[in-house]
């Protein structure tokens, strides 16, 4: 290499530092999670269903360039029934908790159905939560804290997100809450 002149010299410098670069940015892709996030839901006894079909003129997901905005889902039971009634009146609030939790897993399974693999999430965005109850109750983040939980101890720091948790004086066919999500993904 002594003998080499120092534009080809510098030239083969630059040409492996940008190979590692390469490199290491595949890395880091293939290497998102230091865990397979599928093989986590198996280990939190989650199992992912397919979505059901919209019963509206909408989509589950609508994905622009890196983002997925997803529709917003209601705590969908594995008899295919809601959770449903108002939280504070006819649900406590663990069962909201628990309703919430069963929204995100509705949530899942839709971003799964959209992206293929849940591997490729970058990072939950924004949630927005929406819980059936009366006026007075205001109990709202710890009912919505189910769904964020979740997010949590599935994708890790990655599921953390800002979010928005408000009560509402009814939701559609009473199910107990409605939650949104928007989500960072991999190309």
């Amino acid at each position: 290499m002594k003998n080499l002149p120092y534009f080809l010299l510098a030239l083969l410098l630059a040409c492996n530092q940008s190979n590692q670069a390469d490199q290491s940015a595949s890395d880091t892709q293939q290497r998102r999670y230091d865990y397979d996030v599928e093989e986590r839901l198996a280990e939190l006894d989650i199992t992912l269903s397919d979505p059901p079909k919209p019963v509206a003129n909408y989509v589950n997901a609508v994905r622009t360039g890196n983002l997925v905005f997803m529709a917003g889902k209601g705590p969908r039971k594995a008899d295919g029934t809601n959770v449903t009634g108002r939280v504070g009146t006819d649900l406590t609030i663990d069962e909201g908790y628990q309703a919430a939790r069963l929204t995100a897993i509705a949530q899942l399974s839709a971003l799964k159905a959209e992206i293929g693999d849940l591997n490729k999430v970058v990072r939950i965005v924004k949630v927005t939560g929406m819980v059936n109850a009366d006026p007075g109750f205001g109990n709202q983040p710890e009912v919505i804290n189910g769904f964020s939980d979740l997010m949590v101890e599935v994708f890790g720091a990655r599921g953390k997100h800002a979010r928005a948790a408000v009560g509402m004086g009814s939701l559609p066919r009473n199910i107990a809450c409605e939650i949104e999500m928007i989500v960072e993904v991999a190309d």
